[in-house]
């Protein structure tokens, strides 16, 4: 199969749900002073313990999206992946609005925790779609589309809230930060209703006319040999099912290693602390001296950065290969973080802290952010390939939700430098994990790499 406009109109309406996801990440950074301000948040304390309010203000639509995917994988196995997500556009469009007019800080986190819902669940049902219908020479390229929309998410993100930070709004500010995001999410929705179902997951179902039709659509030149080549995956999973008692003790654990691969990725990618990064961004900037505007200029440089490394990661990850970029970012991000922690803790160079985020963003975005979405989606079979992406989705949420939540307490204890000492040890620990365990995936069919890993 060969990319036509078709697939390529399919894979730009799959990713749009990253843009969203992007943008509704980051743009909290900039609303964090406006929130503590309207809703009077805190440091308290709750059965001996302190509480940040800012932080669960934070956090709260990464539980959202911890729920969301989780139960996304198996929803988006039943219905499919299109179907599902157009309901997540829903879930960005109630948050946007939501947020946007929220009389009470108890409404305020019922909206991020819908906002969530729909970012954890385009997190799974984006990459599995697109991977559906990549060919396998340019799967990483067309799949890395949905991070590349992350990533201008974020961009447009840190864009808007300096854009509206200029135009002195007072009270209102974080609103229209929060609200403008209900454009993009009615334009995501509508467009959701001119791509087709998933050729692979239309098999699983039995829809075979339907299935032929579409990778038709997508310029297969041979139709019924993909569908052939799918049925004899399905059959290698069912075959599995009904084995002897023996071979069936044995097989549970089949999957072991696609589910190490998919945690570690994920996990690791949280460890390096990018999104408590991205969400905090400016109270880093302000906690090393910047002014509020100063700091969503800081913002909008990283995130142009992020968007540009991505784009690079993105031209590499066929070529070079998955595993390559991880090594090469793993160096890179242990070595900044180190130098972001060692300026928090002499209290010095701080005029060299946006260089040294710069320089951190380059090489996460070009390595993690280019290759998780992507690996997390190839190492499952089709039929589980959805709660595969599910449970990637869920440990990299999770991991989220936990260290958001603690970077501000740490940070704060600490005078900022812990948690950066913390996130480049994980840096180091990825590099020998990827190095000795992770295997390379580049131009591999998905049902050739099903075999590859010996999981039929």
């Amino acid at each position: 199969m060969k990319l036509n406009s078709y697939v390529l109109r399919s894979t730009m309406v799959g990713a749009l749900g990253g843009l969203l996801f992007g943008f509704d990440t980051a743009v909290i950074a900039g609303a964090n002073h406006g929130l503590t301000s309207t809703f009077g948040l805190q440091n308290v304390q709750w059965h001996g313990h302190t509480v940040s309010q800012l932080g669960i203000t934070v956090s709260i639509a990464l539980w959202g999206t911890v729920i969301g995917a989780l139960t996304a994988g198996s929803l988006g196995q039943k219905y499919g992946s299109r179907e599902m997500l157009r309901l997540t556009a829903i879930l960005y469009l109630l948050s946007a609005v939501g947020c946007a007019l929220s009389p009470a800080w108890g409404i305020f986190l019922a909206a991020r925790f819908l906002g969530g819902l729909g970012i954890g669940g385009s997190s799974v049902l984006g990459p599995v779609y697109i991977a559906e219908l990549a060919p396998a020479k340019i799967r990483g390229r067309l799949v890395g589309t949905f991070q590349i929309m992350i990533v201008v998410g974020i961009l447009l993100a840190y864009l808007s809230n300096y854009l509206i930070s200029l135009a002195h709004l007072g009270p209102l500010e974080w609103r229209w930060e929060l609200g403008v995001a209900a454009g993009p999410a009615a334009i995501f929705m509508a467009l959701l209703y001119t791509i087709p179902r998933s050729a692979r997951w239309l098999t699983t179902q039995d829809r075979f006319d339907e299935a032929r039709e579409v990778l038709e659509l997508m310029g297969s030149p041979d139709s019924q040999a993909e569908i052939d080549e799918f049925k004899e995956s399905l059959h290698l999973e069912i075959s599995g099912r009904q084995a002897s008692l023996f071979e069936r003790l044995n097989g549970r654990f089949r999957y072991a290693v696609p589910m190490f691969l998919a945690f570690s990725v994920a996990a690791f990618n949280q460890l390096s602390g990018i999104n408590a990064i991205l969400y905090y961004l400016n109270d880093i900037f302000a906690a090393a001296g910047f002014s509020q505007v100063s700091a969503n200029m800081q913002a909008v440089a990283i995130g142009t950065m992020n968007l540009l490394a991505t784009l690079l990661g993105m031209l590499l990850i066929d070529r070079l290969g998955r595993k390559a970029l991880l090594l090469i970012g793993a160096v890179g991000t242990t070595a900044c973080l180190a130098f972001v922690a060692v300026i928090f803790s002499t209290h010095s160079h701080q005029n060299l802290l946006v260089w040294a985020l710069v320089a951190y963003i380059a090489f996460f975005a070009i390595s993690q952010g280019a290759v998780i979405w992507v690996y997390i989606s190839e190492v499952f079979p089709t039929r589980v390939r959805n709660k595969g992406q599910s449970l990637g989705s869920g440990t990299h949420w999770v991991l989220n939700a936990i260290v958001s939540y603690a970077f501000p307490l740490v940070a704060a204890k600490s005078g900022g430098g812990a948690p950066f000492v913390f996130f480049a040890a994980m840096m180091a620990l990825q590099f020998v994990v990827v190095l000795f365990f992770f295997p390379e995936t580049k131009q591999v069919s998905l049902e050739e790499l099903q075999k590859k890993l010996k999981i039929v």
